[in-house]
């Protein structure tokens, strides 16, 4: 019974060691992400349409959005240079369906309606207007 015990609490520590699997950078075939703005000195909240952002790179072990930086930063430099806005706070959301991509963007904007159900201050960037660029990560 002891003997049985040990080799399966050997097979068991052979398993967790042999199985760890390592993180991959891999290019989604979409991506769903929006970005969101806002400002200390201002009143004025942005938001983006949800864009499928087919290439975005991810991690596989954790999904995360790699180069997540990157995109909060082509917002940041769209409202600076377009919009004249400067020293704004920007963040990128985003999901690998678009239905989860869609519940984080209602779950945001609910944060910010008041209680008469009105977005005060909020401006819609649409796709046409602004559009995030995938940033390609192949090299790394």
């Amino acid at each position: 019974m002891m003997k049985t015990l040990k080799y399966l609490a050997l097979v068991l520590v052979l398993l967790a060691t042999t199985t760890t699997a390592e993180a991959k950078r891999v290019p989604a075939k979409h991506m769903y992400m929006f970005g969101f703005s806002a400002s200390f000195n201002d009143s004025v909240l942005y938001i983006t349409d949800i864009q499928d952002v087919q290439g975005a790179w991810y991690e596989t072990k954790n999904g995360s959005l790699h180069g997540r930086e990157n995109y909060s930063y082509q917002l940041k430099t769209f409202l600076e240079e377009k919009k004249g806005k400067s020293n704004r706070v920007c963040l990128v959301m985003f999901a690998t369906t678009k239905k989860k991509a869609e519940k984080k963007y209602a779950k945001l904007k609910k944060k910010y309606t008041g209680k008469d159900g009105i977005i005060y201050g909020l401006e819609y960037l649409k796709a046409d207007e602004f559009k995030f660029e995938v940033v390609d990560f192949s090299e790394e």
